[in-house]
Parts: structure tokens; C-alpha cells; sequence
């Protein structure tokens, strides 16, 4: 079966206290009522014939075939090409912990857009459990059903985790897509950036505001892919190896970041660097953005105001991008998650690797071509090409790296 991008509607002339439906004045609402996805059957089912073969007695013979030869699940059921949405509902958008009920809009909308821009089945799940041990365990019990798993919407520092140890006990990918989706779309369109002004990733140095989930994963995927260097900060300054009040995440961080030894406040970090990637919402000062180096690059993608709004941005940097679909060069997950589990479920992976996210990285990046513009340094979630460009450059990583299977 598959899931079919439909919106299915019951009667909405009054909402069940009798009160006029919120749908009646919100175009939100109205396109949520009845959820905005299905199932839909991939084979008929017409007459007892075709009712004996895609249920009992022929599913037997294929229960069989597949309890003696475990493998042929994914020949014979749609494990292999649908993915878990999972979420616990403590980090949502921009809205917190708002639980599992509140969350399934936004999984939904996930599910859909695996759907519709990567080819992708996928299933939200919201689960009413918070604990660490209670979720890894909880997906390890559903993992039978699902080709991979995507982690969503779920607070730090427990989703690393969370995300860690179910890697390590399951041998289908596991991604934190607030994580890793955003960090390839950054990584990505840096390199275009970075391309634009004539230099390479080796030669800049950046500086994150954020060391939640995306403003680490995002440090872990710079240093891969070769970053002259890169700081990070939180509330109270920058992440470094003197300070005493680190989580262990922050501790790992200092220890593969900052290589000039930096201290002291996200301001202060920003003087003559050449990147600002925020993910952490906030307001960066008009002076510390002007304080950057000549010809740098503003990443402002808090959702919806940006740390630094394009207007400012623009006055001192070369190339401006941030979380919103009204400002050019939009860092949207969207380009990276669809066609890295597409990929990844093509070739059956065990995991997805480093080498597979940066590989997607550079095939989104790719697709800018020789389009390249300070206003186009990443393309278009729709755009057509990017798609099949990840999912054929992260199968070809899978490959190369042994996790692929077949």
C-alpha cells in the first residue's frame, strides 16, 4: 500500500461544540480538516479472486516464504520503501513541547512531503513518551515494519541520544532530520557560496549561533568537509574548552571545533569571521554582523524571524540565506531529507553515513550549476533535478562506504 496525498472531509458546518468551524475564516484549517494523507491500495482487490490472493489464502504462501527466508520481506511487503516519522512532540517548529496530539500536523506534513518530493512512503508516529529509554525502546519494537527512521521534532540533548542507540541496535538508517537535513542544506549551499566568491571551504571560518541539535550537527558536517575553522555558541557565549558549565554534547563540540581558541560572547566571535549560521532565533547586533570580514556570508535561519533580518544582512554580506520561503536562497530541509532516504532505501543501507550526507551536500549543490548567483546559491525545493540528484549521489556513497545491501 501506499500513502496518497488526498485531503478527505468530513462535514464542517459547525465544529463539535456547535461553535463555526475555525476553516470557515483560516485556509489552515480548512486544509487540514480529515489530515491531509491516506492509504491507498497498489493492487486491485474486485472480485474473491483477487481478495484470495492479496489476503488469505495466498498471503500465506508469502508469510512462509518470508518466515523461512527472512530477507524476501522486502521483495514481498513495502518495508523496504516506507520510512517512520517518529516524534515525541517536545521541540515543534517554533512552538516547544506542544505533545504528541499537537505534533501529528506537522508529521503529517512530513509524511507528505517525503511523498511528494522524494517518491517516499512514510507514517507519523507521535508517541506519548518522553524518556529516553521508553522511546529508544518503543521504535525498536516498531523498526520491523519500516525500511528506516526519521527522527522528528524531538527537544535536545536527548535526541542524540536517542538517535545514537537506536542506530547502534538497528540496522536500518536512523536520522534526525533536524540534525542532518539541516546540516546538508547548509553544507550545500556554503559550497556554493564559498564557489561564488572564489574560494574554497578551507579557506573561511564561521561562526554558529545555536548548539542545539542543528548547530551541532551542522559544526560535525563543516569539520568533515574541511571548514578552515568553526565556533559555536549558546546563550552564554562561546562553546570552549574553559568553560565549566558544558553538557556532554557541548564538551565534544569544543573538542573538534574552535581551533583558534576563542572566548567570550557570539559578538565577539563574529569580528572578521567570514560565515554566521544562525539556528538559534535571537537577534545578532546590526555592529557585530558589520564587524564580519569583507565579502562574508550571512546564514540567518531562525523560523520566522531570522537572527539577522536580509535588510541588515545585505548591507555588509555578500550572500544572504535564511529559513523563509519569501527571501531568496532558502535553507529548506525539505531538499535533503526526501532524496537521502530515497537513496538510502534504493540500495537497502544499514545506516546513513557521513560520507552519504555530505555526498548529498555536494549533488545539491551541484544542481545550481552554472546558475550560480549571490540570490542562488541553492535551488528550489521544486525543482525537479534535485531529487534524483541526492538520491542517485547517497546510493552511490552507500556503495562506496559498504553500508549498501544490494
Amino acid at each position: 500500500m501506499a500513502a496518497e496525498i488526498v485531503n478527505p472531509r468530513s462535514d464542517s458546518s459547525t465544529d463539535q461544540d456547535g461553535a463555526e468551524p475555525l476553516d470557515s475564516f483560516d485556509p489552515a484549517f480548512a486544509l487540514h480538516r480529515g489530515g491531509k494523507m491516506a492509504v491507498q491500495a497498489t493492487v486491485p482487490v474486485r472480485d474473491k479472486d483477487d481478495l484470495s490472493l492479496a489476503y488469505t489464502p495466498g498471503v500465506a504462501r508469502v508469510c512462509t516464504a518470508i518466515a523461512e527466508q527472512p530477507e524476501l520481506v522486502h521483495d514481498y511487503t513495502w518495508k523496504s520503501s516506507v520510512v517512520a516519522v517518529v516524534t515525541d512532540g517536545t521541540a515543534v517548529l517554533g512552538l516547544g513541547d506542544i505533545g504528541p496530539e499537537a505534533s501529528l500536523p506537522v508529521m503529517e506534513g512530513k509524511a507528505i512531503l517525503f511523498k511528494q518530493f522524494g517518491g517516499v512512503d512514510a507514517v507519523p508516529i507521535a508517541l506519548d513518551c518522553t524518556g529516553v529509554d521508553e522511546i529508544i525502546e518503543t521504535v525498536v519494537r516498531l523498526a520491523p515494519s519500516f525500511g528506516g527512521v526519521n527522527l522528528e521534532d524531538i527537544s535536545a540533548p536527548r535526541c542524540f541520544e536517542i538517535e545514537r542507540k537506536l542506530q547502534e541496535r538497528l540496522d536500518i538508517p536512523v536520522f534526525h532530520d533536524d540534525q542532518h537535513g539541516t546540516a546538508v542544506v547548509t553544507l550545500a549551499a556554503l559550497r556554493n557560496a564559498a564557489r561564488l566568491s572564489g574560494r574554497s571551504i578551507a579557506d573561511l571560518r564561521a561562526v554558529i549561533s545555536g548548539a542545539g541539535a542543528a548547530g551541532v550537527a551542522i559544526a560535525k558536517m563543516l569539520v568533515e568537509a574541511g571548514i578552515g575553522d568553526v565556533a559555536v555558541a549558546d546563550r552564554k557565549g562561546i562553546v570552549s574548552a574553559d568553560r565549566d558549565d558544558l553538557t556532554d554534547v557541548k564538551r565534544e563540540v569544543a573538542g573538534f571545533t574552535n581551533k583558534a581558541g576563542l572566548t567570550g560572547s557570539l559578538e565577539d566571535a563574529l569580528s572578521g569571521a567570514d560565515v554566521f549560521i544562525g539556528v538559534s532565533g535571537g537577534t545578532v547586533p546590526e555592529p557585530a554582523v558589520a564587524s564580519m570580514a569583507e565579502g562574508a556570508f550571512v546564514f540567518a535561519m531562525a523560523n520566522p524571524n531570522p537572527e539577522v533580518h536580509p535588510d541588515v544582512a545585505h548591507k555588509y554580506a555578500a550572500v544572504v540565506a535564511t529559513g523563509r520561503s519569501d527571501f531568496p536562497n532558502q535553507i529548506n530541509n525539505v531538499l535533503a531529507f526526501p532524496g537521502i532516504f530515497a537513496g538510502a532505501l534504493q540500495v537497502r543501507a544499514s545506516r546513513i553515513t557521513e560520507g552519504m550526507k555530505i555526498a548529498a551536500a555536494e549533488a545539491l549543490a551541484g544542481v545550481v550549476g552554472d546558475d550560480l548567483a549571490a540570490d542562488y546559491v541553492i535551488p528550489s525545493p521544486f525543482d525537479e533535478r534535485v531529487a534524483p540528484a541526492v538520491t542517485a549521489a547517497v546510493a552511490a556513497a552507500a556503495r562506496a562506504e559498504g553500508v549498501a545491501r544490494r
